[in-house]
């Protein structure tokens, strides 16, 4: 028998999660009440239930009810029942974005901002995400990126990363995203730009790989810096952060960032340790 409890902030994803678990064989109820958390427990533990698989979505909509759910999972605990936590996160702006968007009432606003609303559901649900076994944060998670990782969590039981590393190209000139934690500026390296026959290639093909990295400084430059994010993303992961986006930038964006950017992906992928993802932002951007 397979109990999950899916919970986090609203307009982080929980209503999909919901459909797609169901899809995937999962028996879903979506705002179950708190009170009748342990009881929905031992209706599908009852010798003879044919529910194998259950889902079921608590959030902030359950009110003051959300002080007895420790006590409810107690309850479970103490009569032999597993149960598995997926909480839901996204960035504020993100949620705030989301929200506008569907013009959609947030839960927690009623006289307050939504990012008021916000900060408050976030301080009321801590106690459920300190608790959960996943963390997805879908602020720049594609549907199909969803479903393939509740698929690994939940069909294909495969050990789950909950750190997610970005590693995002992009030129200075189009400015900083807003959404790095880390930037890195490598326009100190030579400028395929100044190349007549490299000019209109990008760091995604050989020639412009090969010119960049042709400078020592740029293999020396990796690996320190390779060395620094191995060190860095289990303190991360230790203060509960789930998502890093690493931007490196040059001028334009197209040839020494795209070229860093695709090689410390392949460092950080080699190692196997962490989900790593590459974007290249300002790669199809005209000159």
């Amino acid at each position: 028998m397979r109990f999950v409890i899916v919970t986090g902030m609203s307009g982080a994803g929980k209503v999909s999660v919901l459909k797609i678990l169901e899809d995937m064989g999962y028996y879903c109820v979506d705002n179950l009440p708190i009170p009748l958390l342990s009881k929905f427990a031992d209706l599908v533990h009852a010798q003879g239930s044919e529910i194998q698989k259950a889902a079921i979505g608590i959030d902030i909509r359950n009110g003051n009810g959300l002080k007895d759910m420790e006590e409810h999972l107690q309850r479970m605990k103490k009569a032999g029942y597993t149960y598995e936590i997926l909480f839901m996160d996204a960035s504020d702006a993100t949620l705030i974005r989301r929200y506008k968007e569907t013009r959609r009432v947030h839960p927690m606003t009623q006289n307050l901002r939504i990012a008021d609303g916000i900060a408050e559901e976030r301080i009321q649900l801590d106690f459920l995400k300190k608790k959960a076994n996943y963390i997805i944060d879908t602020s720049n998670l594609l549907i199909r990126e969803l479903i393939q990782n509740l698929d690994e969590i939940f069909v294909q039981n495969r050990e789950f990363k909950n750190m997610v590393v970005t590693i995002l190209s992009f030129g200075f000139k189009n400015g900083i995203p807003s959404d790095a934690d880390l930037v890195f500026d490598v326009r100190f390296l030579p400028n395929p730009y100044y190349v007549e026959e490299l000019r209109g290639k990008t760091g995604n093909e050989p020639e412009v790989q090969e010119y960049v990295m042709n400078c020592p400084q740029a293999g020396e430059f990796l690996e320190k810096l390779n060395a620094m994010i191995t060190f860095l993303i289990p303190n991360y992961v230790a203060e509960g952060k789930n998502q890093l986006v690493i931007a490196v930038g040059c001028t334009g964006g197209k040839h020494r960032s795209v070229t860093i950017a695709n090689r410390l992906y392949k460092m950080l992928k080699e190692q196997k340790e962490y989900k790593v993802k590459i974007a290249h932002r300002d790669i199809t951007r005209q000159v």
